[in-house]
């Protein structure tokens, strides 16, 4: 039996950069350099991503779940979360005063 999540979150969620930093680098032993070598991008597109302005991209995210284990979808579906909540927050007036069609 599922229940399904409706109720709207009250908080931007969890970037995917700041997962990196604070859960995955540590256990991992990994540095900034050492992260971008091991993915094989800069070290300015990890700490872009890091600080949180940088996406994960779809490229990103498979190089990211090969390296962890995981799944490239963990890390889209992360990104996808801050792209909602951001997008309902700059235009949640606009969104409002949209009247919900019904069936005739």
């Amino acid at each position: 039996m599922s229940i399904p999540n409706t109720r709207p979150l009250k908080r931007r969620p969890t970037h995917p950069g700041e997962m990196l930093q604070e859960d995955f680098m540590p256990d991992y032993g990994l540095t900034v350099a050492g992260l971008a070598d091991a993915v094989g991008v800069s070290r300015q597109s990890i700490n872009e991503l890091l600080r949180g302005r940088r996406a994960v991209s779809p490229e990103m995210a498979l190089r990211l779940a090969r390296l962890f284990g995981n799944s490239a979808e963990f890390w889209l579906n992360a990104q996808r979360a801050i792209d909602l909540w951001d997008a309902a927050e700059a235009i949640k007036d606009d969104v409002r005063r949209i009247k919900p069609l019904r069936v005739a």
